[in-house]
């Protein structure tokens, strides 16, 4: 049996995961109106389907990584790498979902992006050699 090295990852990523169904479902009810949020593509549905997306994207990243080894469990790196897959994977999806709602949140994207790049590089930075 595989073992999580990192807990709060695994939990984080199936909220995501379950999250983007719960999501999916409800805006599923009305993507067969073609004037539904604007159309096809509008702004507001095209970046809304996006942080539907991230939710599930995000989650199964949180996932993957729960599972990584680290060849030292004392290294920096991996809890601040663990941290910031959470933060970008919340993030992510409500930067999309404020868009959606007010155009001025766009802004906001360097958040989750930051969060993500660094939880990448810190998960390289620690790879097992």
């Amino acid at each position: 049996m595989t073992h999580v090295h990192h807990p709060l990852n695994w939990t984080a990523g199936w909220s995501l995961v379950l999250a983007a169904f719960v999501t999916g479902a409800a805006i599923g009810l009305f993507f067969h109106r073609e004037d539904f949020w604007g159309g096809y593509t509008s702004f507001r549905r095209r970046i809304v389907r996006l942080g539907h997306i991230a939710l599930a994207a995000l989650g199964t990243m949180n996932v993957a990584f729960s599972y990584s080894p680290w060849p030292d469990e004392s290294m920096w790196q991996g809890r601040a790498a663990s941290i910031a897959f959470v933060v970008g994977g919340i993030a992510m999806p409500a930067v999309c979902f404020l868009s959606g709602y007010d155009k001025r949140c766009r802004h906001l994207f360097f958040i989750p992006v930051t969060a993500l790049i660094l939880a990448a590089a810190w998960t390289l930075s620690g790879a097992p050699e």
